[in-house]
C-alpha cells in the first residue's frame, strides 16, 4: 500500500480488481489480457494494485497464472504491487516472484472462515505470527483483511467486538493496514460510521481501509459514510468486477471510476486520471464480456 500522509482532500484508492474481480470471472482471461489492464491501471495513476492471488489454482483457477502475471507487468516507480496469500506458501510464493506486499484474509465470521480456508477464524490467526515474521525478514510489507466485518452469508450478524478481536491481532502482528471487507455487501451507512468511529478509536494507530461490495447499490454511499467518519483508504474494483466464489450473494464491489468521479466531484485528491481510468473500464468490460458468469452466480 502506498504510505503517504493524507489530508483531510484526498484519499489513497487500492485497486483490487485484477484479483477480486477476475477471481470471480468463471471463463479463463488470457495472461496478456490481465497485464495490459494492470498496466492500463497503473498507467491511469494508481499507486497500490492488488494484482492476483498465490492462492492453490484448484481453489481460484482463474488465477492460476498469477507468478507470470507478476513477471510480465510493467513496474513503474512508486507503484506498489501485492498479492492475497491464504497460508505461509502462498507468502512463498510471493517472495519467490519479488513482491513489495502481500494481504492476509482472516473472517470475522467462524462459518465464512471455514468455507474459505476450512479453519477456523483462531486457527487462521494463529498462522499470522509466522507469516508476519517471515514477511519482515524478507522485506515484504504485511497487509491484514478482515472478511464479512459487516456481516455474514451464513451467520447473519458479527459482532464490533468480534471484529475489533481480529483487528487486534493484525496491529499486534505489525501490519501496515487492516482493511475491513464487507463481503457480501451487507453494510449500511449508520453501521459503517459506527464501527469506524469505534476501530478508529480504540486502534488510532492502525490505517484502517474499507473494501465495499455494490449489492444494494449502496456502495458508494457507505464509501461516503465512512470518509465522513475518517476513513482515508478505500478498495475498490475497475468496472466494478469483483465477488466472493465462496460467499453467496456477494455481487462485484464498488467500480473504481465511480469511486475517483464522486471524490473529484467533492474537490477530494485521488492521484488518478479519471480520463485514462474510464478508458481502462471500457477496455476491460470488453475483453471480459464474454466471460463473466451467468446472472445471479455473481
Amino acid at each position: 500500500m502506498v504510505r503517504e500522509e493524507l489530508s483531510s482532500k484526498s484519499i489513497s484508492i487500492v485497486e483490487v480488481g485484477p484479483r477480486d474481480g477476475f477471481q470471480n470471472v468463471r471463463k479463463e482471461i488470457p495472461t496478456g489480457d490481465k497485464v495490459k489492464i494492470i498496466d492500463l491501471l497503473s498507467a491511469a495513476g494508481l499507486r497500490s494494485i492488488e494484482a492476483t492471488s498465490f492462492t492453490h489454482p484448484k481453489w481460484i483457477p482463474q488465477l492460476k497464472d498469477a507468478a507470470e502475471v507478476i513477471r510480465r507487468i510493467t513496474k513503474p516507480p512508486g507503484v506498489v504491487f501485492s498479492a492475497l496469500i491464504p497460508n505461509e506458501k502462498g507468502l512463498d510464493r510471493a517472495i519467490e516472484n519479488g513482491l513489495e506486499e502481500v494481504v492476509f484474509v482472516v473472517s470475522a465470521s467462524e462459518a465464512l472462515n471455514r468455507e474459505n480456508f476450512n479453519k477456523s477464524t483462531w486457527e487462521s490467526l494463529a498462522e499470522l505470527s509466522s507469516i508476519a515474521e517471515k514477511a519482515r525478514r524478507n522485506g515484504v510489507q504485511l497487509r491484514g483483511a478482515i472478511a464479512a466485518s459487516f456481516g455474514c452469508p451464513f451467520e447473519g450478524s458479527v459482532s464490533v467486538e468480534r471484529v475489533i478481536e481480529v483487528a487486534e491481532a493484525f496491529r499486534n502482528a505489525g501490519v501496515s493496514a487492516v482493511t475491513l471487507a464487507d463481503t457480501t455487501g451487507m453494510a449500511h451507512p449508520l453501521q459503517v460510521k459506527e464501527l469506524l468511529s469505534v476501530l478508529l478509536s480504540q486502534l488510532s494507530d492502525l490505517p484502517i481501509a474499507l473494501h465495499f461490495h455494490d449489492t444494494r447499490r449502496i456502495g458508494l454511499v457507505n464509501v461516503y459514510s465512512a470518509w465522513q467518519a475518517g476513513a482515508k483508504i478505500f478498495e475498490s474494483s475497475i468496472a466494478g468486477l469483483g465477488g466472493c466464489p465462496y460467499a453467496p450473494g456477494a455481487p462485484g464491489n464498488v467500480a473504481t471510476e465511480s469511486l475517483v468521479y464522486m471524490f473529484h466531484k467533492m474537490g477530494v485528491e485521488t492521484g488518478v486520471n479519471l480520463d485514462r481510468l474510464v478508458e481502462c473500464s471500457q477496455i476491460t468490460q470488453e475483453l471480459v464480456s464474454d466471460r463473466r458468469p451467468d446472472q445471479g452466480q455473481g
